[in-house]
């Protein structure tokens, strides 16, 4: 019974820990990250768009 309790303890200790360490601010990779998301989202909707004219174009 005492090792449940230990162990429990150990767990809410680690869960606290990783809570008040685990930060809202964004540091210079994460940033860069979503701009190259952002860039992927855009590029691939364009190229999605294009082949599709290319395939209208193809059927007339």
């Amino acid at each position: 019974m005492k090792s449940f309790i230990a162990a429990g303890i150990i767990v809410l200790a680690v869960s606290m820990t990783m809570m008040f360490t685990a930060c809202d601010t964004k540091g210079p990779a994460e940033k860069a990250g979503e701009k190259i998301d952002q860039t992927v989202e855009k590029t691939t909707a364009t190229l999605k768009d294009a082949g599709e004219k290319i395939e209208a174009g193809l059927k007339q």
